[in-house]
């Protein structure tokens, strides 16, 4: 399709936000309160270096140093957790952010910020037994004694080297070393299993359910919502609780936008919208978001679904899936929604063609969760 045939009409809405807008920042403001009362600032900062360290996300990773040592972290944790990681993550990641710690306290200092440097860990005594004292270690982890026979020498590296000479380290706690731990394993698909078992060591290090069920909300707001939703996967198995999966979508191959605020009051659910190029924009719905009933008078909207998998329906008939491919041609004058799945997220292209003179949208009521929820996808045979 060329681009001189597309062409889309926003509509400009006005409003002021005034009370409303004072509203939303107390709802911020609640909601930073709620997890500060779960996790402490020091160990947020903790959890999202280690998840960015892992993503290999450097230019996020340099932003959440400095927030984490304005936080109160000090030099000596932040160099500490990113050394840690080495085990989990790979010296090339390690080292990376060990870079990117670096220079950002060279960026600090020269500005005049002087960050604690903190306390270094204490040396260790001459007759420190490694081997020993990581086994007991191990075993408090993992609940009871554990021997990987299988491959003997990783199991003398684990006991000695990992849970001997690293968990020795004392400018960090072995609670801290589980948070940075579970929040790196978060980030690295296929690793599941690993998660799981540190989700569950991390409560026999003293890590309170209160911060571990506060960890996917930390992770979705700074660092992903794939990366929590992997998380909330393994807490749903640790806890004995359901949990279904919410599939994802690649931000990198059609971008996520910034928040729609302008048609927020249109939606059910958070939407994101990003222009682009020849007259469409890209409209991003998290899972269950949909928008309101509405008419398009005189010009016809066009979706093609890129990611992700939804619904479109129009009054009086069933709901058409909508997965990646998926065309569908609005005509003018058709009362219709769209929106995600319950369980996934969904991106669709969006442009309106024919738009003949003194073309509007006509928002209408919300659809309401009792519609919403009789959606099934068919069973795939």
């Amino acid at each position: 399709m060329k681009k001189a045939i597309f062409s889309i009409i926003f509509i400009a809405l006005v409003s002021q936000f005034g009370a409303e807008s004072a509203a939303i920042c107390s709802d911020l403001n609640k909601e930073n309160q709620n997890m500060e009362n779960q996790l402490t600032s020091r160990r947020q900062g903790l959890a999202v270096i280690a998840a960015l360290e892992a993503k290999g996300d450097i230019p996020g990773l340099e932003s959440a140093i400095a927030v984490a040592l304005d936080n109160g972290l000090t030099v000596s944790e932040a160099k500490e957790a990113l050394s840690h990681l080495y085990a989990y993550t790979g010296f090339p990641r390690s080292l990376n952010a060990l870079g990117a710690l670096q220079r950002v306290l060279e960026q600090r200092k020269a500005s005049g910020i002087h960050d604690n440097p903190g306390k270094e860990a204490d040396p260790l005594p001459a007759d420190y037994d490694a081997l020993k004292q990581g086994t007991e270690v191990q075993t408090r982890l993992t609940g009871k004694p554990f021997q990987y026979t299988f491959a003997p020498a990783t199991d003398y590296y684990l006991k000695a080297h990992l849970f001997g000479d690293i968990f020795a380290r004392n400018n960090l706690s072995h609670a801290d070393r589980e948070i940075v731990t579970v929040s790196a394993i978060s980030t690295l698909r296929g690793c599941e299993p690993q998660l799981i078992a540190h989700v569950s060591g991390a409560r026999n290090m003293g890590v309170t359910d209160e911060e571990l069920r506060a960890l996917p909300e930390l992770l979705e707001g700074e660092v992903g919502f794939e990366e929590a939703e992997r998380l909330r996967g393994a807490l749903a198995v640790v806890f004995g609780e359901n949990h279904t999966p919410v599939r994802t979508v690649d931000f990198s191959v059609w971008p996520k936008g910034e928040p729609n605020t302008a048609y927020a009051r249109y939606f059910t659910g958070n939407s994101y919208l990003a222009p682009m190029e020849g007259g469409m924009a890209n409209v991003t719905f998290e899972p269950r978001c949909r928008n309101n009933w509405h008419i398009h008078h005189k010009q016809v909207q066009v979706l093609i679904c890129v990611a992700g998998r939804g619904w479109y329906q129009e009054w009086g008939k069933e709901a058409v899936e909508m997965t990646p491919g998926t065309i569908i041609a609005i005509p003018a004058e058709v009362k219709h929604w769209h929106g995600a799945a319950r369980d996934s997220w969904f991106q669709h292209l969006t442009y309106h063609k024919d738009v003949q003179e003194g073309a509007t949208n006509e928002w209408l009521e919300p659809v309401t969760d009792e519609v919403y929820d009789r959606l099934q996808f068919p069973e795939k045979s």
